[in-house]
């Protein structure tokens, strides 16, 4: 059974750093995109990051450009986000995607919450 179980989150303050982690089970992570997609209250989540499964470079929501990054360990089956120079309108429950495109499967975390507030 997939699962994707997130962690990382917190309140912190305009300007901090954050490090949301993501560890992937039960499935081929190798073989998957994975994503990072926030939502915040009363608004659609929207992707934040994303990194192909093979090769290729990340793509990142305008927004978060220059501030964001997104990485992945394929031994350990993780991907994580470094989240530096956080914002208040950065304030979002976090989720970690993976997606296959030819097997069209998708499976999506729990979500963690991120409060960027003083």
């Amino acid at each position: 059974q997939a699962q994707l179980v997130e962690s990382g989150g917190g309140l912190v303050q305009p300007g901090g750093s954050l490090r949301l982690s993501c560890v992937a089970s039960g499935f081929t992570f190798r073989s998957y995109a994975m994503s990072w997609y926030r939502q915040a209250p009363g608004k659609e989540r929207d992707l934040v990051a994303r990194i192909p499964s093979i090769g290729g470079s990340p793509i990142y929501a305008d927004s978060v450009k220059g501030r964001f990054t997104i990485s992945r360990d394929d031994v350990k089956s993780t991907v994580a986000l470094q989240m530096n120079s956080l914002k208040p309108e950065d304030t979002a429950a976090y989720y970690c995607r993976a997606d296959h495109p030819l097997l069209r499967r998708l499976f999506w975390g729990q979500g963690t919450q991120v409060t960027v507030s003083s």
